[in-house]
């Protein structure tokens, strides 16, 4: 009978850890997060349409890059329409990376670009090549 309650035991923890382990999961695959009326957008969001709420914000999180003895680096994102995405704050780290704050100020669409460049390491010379990330934000 203690085995049976041990066996009991073990297999009611299993169950908890399997079920953590898949909320975890499940919070990982989200595209981009909507924190209490805030978007908050990363790298792998380049290229999506998102919608947002009027009266919310949206965030901006951009991480530097390291590749083949390269750094990569962000400029602070902009709002290619203030109307309708004004821009709140933002900032740029000597790491390369951006962040920024948007507010949604009137339902409309706006394009929210940052460019990413190489920054070389000493005797390095870098690619003369530009990317931009861009998300267009949908605010109704």
């Amino acid at each position: 009978m203690g085995a049976t309650k041990w066996s009991t035991a073990f297999g009611a923890a299993g169950l908890v850890l399997v079920a953590v382990a898949a909320s975890a999961t499940a919070q990982v695959q989200t595209p981009h997060a909507h924190l209490a009326g805030r978007v908050v957008l990363t790298n792998t969001d380049n290229g999506r349409t998102v919608p947002a709420s009027s009266g919310g914000d949206v965030e901006i999180r951009l991480t530097h890059s390291r590749e083949r003895g390269f750094t990569y680096t962000w400029t602070a994102p902009e709002s290619g329409n203030s109307a309708v995405l004004g821009h709140a704050s933002d900032a740029t780290y000597p790491s390369g990376d951006a962040t920024a704050v948007f507010h949604a100020a009137s339902a409309g669409a706006a394009t929210v670009t940052a460019q990413r460049r190489c920054v070389p390491d000493p005797g390095s010379l870098c690619p003369l090549l530009v990317e931009t990330w861009k998300v267009t934000i949908e605010v109704k």
